[in-house]
């Protein structure tokens, strides 16, 4: 295996990187403020290909590997701190992705140019108000009318309804078949009988959370992803995707704290010498910095494993897949959240102001520890799984 980066990748990270530090940094603070993404961010953001890497090129997009939109999602959580870009982003990639793997033709030729250049939003609805992660409870349902689907029910915690409302575009929504299977449709959010709802969140704020309503949507039959009654299995391989990206968010996010902390213990004098001098801030670095560079391999690691398994099906083996991708899930969020825990605590005071602009990473990271994505407990769940197998799952 080879661990190191190839010139193309390398220049990809670092032009992302001047992307974060020349347009990002200097939004982040509007970005939480103002409730939205800038236009001209999003424009930004189409210009270098980061919407819907993925996405081949005949659709609009630039084909990139899932190790090339790991290295983007690492420095998109490092540049807009807030964490709201970072999930714009990486519900583009992991469903775009999907939705051009799987989606209709004519689907995809109209949706996807749209979400590549920033005049759509596509996301991801499968939460539901009494479900949470439990998908098998799923009550929203879609039913065979004339040609095409008639979707009923309610998602809650869907990120971008307003995004999807305001530029165009929709959510892949998973579904229950009148046989019991699932069924993923793509239902536009400006759809007739489709109300929105949106929610007060504690970070993130520059992107909408909220709730969708569906009162006998009508969608028509190019709106299926997959194949009717397989969505589930379809929803599983969008959240393996989808997982992978946020905690290249997360390192990302962690490594700009680190950074900013290792400014503070250089710079910082406390009883005649540098506040890094101090064994406890130092020692606290040295450890948050191993677990920060353990994960972020392990990242892309994942991120190696779902191209591997994309370029040769049945060349890798399913469960290191999954283990993988759920050790970093359950890993790297409480990871960065700890960094930006201790930074503000070694600048003190400071540190609990907005001026300091740490508490934008802790309130956006925090939302990857309560469930954005899967839990952390969903995580271990199905890393229990794989480890002792099916029978001991906890719900069977």
């Amino acid at each position: 295996m080879e661990f190191r980066l190839s010139d193309e990748e390398r220049a990809f990270q670092e032009a992302v990187r001047r992307f974060g530090d020349r347009v990002l940094r200097p939004h982040e603070r509007a970005i939480d403020r103002d409730g939205r993404i800038p236009p001209e961010v999003l424009a930004a953001m189409a210009d270098l290909g980061l919407l819907a890497m993925p996405v081949p090129e005949a659709y609009g997009g630039i084909g990139a590997s899932a190790v090339l939109t790991e290295l983007a999602a690492e420095e998109i959580g490092r540049g807009d701190f807030s964490m709201a870009t970072a999930v714009f982003f990486l519900l583009e990639a992991g469903w775009g992705g999907l939705l051009a793997r799987h989606g209709t033709e004519e689907l995809k030729r109209e949706l996807l140019p749209q979400v590549t250049s920033g005049r759509a939003f596509l996301g991801i609805a499968t939460t539901e108000p009494t479900g949470g992660s439990d998908l098998g409870a799923l009550r929203t349902t879609s039913a065979r009318d004339g040609s095409g689907f008639v979707v009923r029910g309610e998602k809650a915690f869907v990120s971008g309804v307003e995004e999807a409302k305001q530029l165009g575009g929709g959510h892949l929504t998973l579904t229950k078949s009148a046989d019991g299977g699932f069924t993923f449709l793509y239902v536009p959010t400006r759809s007739e009988h489709l109300s929105t709802q949106r929610f007060e969140n504690v970070g993130r704020m520059g992107i909408s959370t909220g709730g969708l309503t569906y009162a006998g949507v009508r969608v028509p039959a190019t709106s299926l992803v997959g194949r009717e009654g397989k969505g589930f299995e379809l929803a599983m391989e969008g959240f393996t995707n989808a997982r992978t990206f946020v905690s290249a968010a997360c390192v990302g996010a962690a490594e700009r704290a680190l950074e900013a902390g290792i400014a503070h213990l250089r710079g910082r004098e406390v009883f005649g010498r540098p506040l890094g001098k101090f064994e406890g801030p130092q020692f606290e670095l040295v450890d948050l910095w191993a677990q920060v560079e353990a994960v972020k391999w392990q990242c892309r690691r994942a991120a190696w494993l779902l191209d591997r398994a994309r370029e040769a099906p049945g060349s890798i083996d399913r469960s290191e897949l999954e283990r993988t991708v759920a050790a970093v899930k359950l890993t790297a969020p409480p990871i960065a959240f700890e960094c930006v825990k201790r930074v503000m605590m070694w600048y003190g005071a400071s540190g609990y102001t907005k001026d300091a602009g740490l508490e934008l990473g802790f309130r956006g990271i925090m939302s990857y520890l309560v469930g954005a994505e899967g839990g952390l407990n969903v995580m271990r769940m199905i890393l229990g799984r794989e480890l002792l197998g099916r029978e001991f799952l906890p719900y069977r």
